[in-house]
């Protein structure tokens, strides 16, 4: 596949601690579309910096609503939708030039190496997403505190993984999470238990989430072989995890 056939589809609000990074690598393709949702740092002029950047600004409602505005926007046969936060690397950009757009597959799932400070860990609960398809065939929708791309079509998966390399404040990412309970709570508490996963009904208890998360990340994915930065990984989740379950349990109390 040619690069000239997809479009990377950037997302910010306050990314200046990221864009850069995230940028650089895609120096390759003819255009970057960055979603802007008025970003009071530096995110803009340093997206602007980049030659092969179209910076676009345009009002957050949700992710769902503006990852589908930012497809309106998109020309090209194929999206590379990335946070400000991935980083891909000169193996990632190879493959997708080995691809065969003729196949009939519509999307590609990514697997992601998550990284503490630039540093890579062992293991994440980080799933691997669809982050390259077919504008054509895309729509999306919100999904508690994220947002899923719906594609209508085969899917097969990329192997060379993306880092996840946030190096945003922890007080930025504190902030995050508080928004982010309360769209998990109002997801979890109108679900039917029939149509919830194992992790999603073990959250919902409220109780036993918080402490399956804390040796999960540390026994199973072995994130305490990592050191302090398994751990910092391993503490965010957890917290979380207990501000979850706090609104859970607020709105089972009211």
């Amino acid at each position: 596949m040619k690069l000239s056939a997809i479009t990377p589809l950037v997302l910010t609000w306050n990314e200046a601690p990221n864009i850069a990074r995230c940028l650089e690598p895609l120096a390759g393709f003819e255009r970057v579309l960055v979603l802007d949702s008025f970003s009071t740092d530096e995110t803009v002029e340093i997206a602007r910096s980049f030659p092969n950047v179209d910076l676009v600004q345009h009002r957050f409602e949700s992710f769902a609503k503006q990852c589908n505005h930012g497809l309106s926007l998109i020309a090209s046969e194929w999206v590379l939708s990335m946070d400000a936060d991935y980083v891909a690397n000169s193996a990632f950009i190879a493959e997708l030039t080995r691809l065969d757009n003729s196949d009939g597959v519509v999307g590609y799932s990514v697997p992601f190496r998550y990284c503490i400070a630039g540093h890579p860990l062992r293991g994440t609960l980080y799933p691997p997403r669809t982050c390259l398809y077919r504008r054509a065939a895309a729509s999306y929708l919100d999904d508690g505190h994220g947002h899923r791309v719906h594609l209508n079509g085969p899917i097969s998966a990329l192997q060379t993984p993306l880092a996840h390399d946030d190096r945003k404040s922890l007080s930025r990412w504190l902030s995050v999470q508080l928004s982010y309970a309360v769209l998990e709570c109002d997801k979890l508490s109108l679900a039917s238990w029939s149509k919830l996963n194992w992790p999603d009904r073990l959250r919902r208890s409220c109780i036993f989430a918080p402490i399956a998360i804390l040796f999960y990340c540390l026994i199973f994915k072995g994130l305490i072989l990592d050191g302090w930065r398994g751990w910092f990984y391993t503490l965010q989740r957890v917290f979380a995890e207990v501000l979850l379950a706090l609104h859970l349990l607020a709105r089972r109390l009211a």
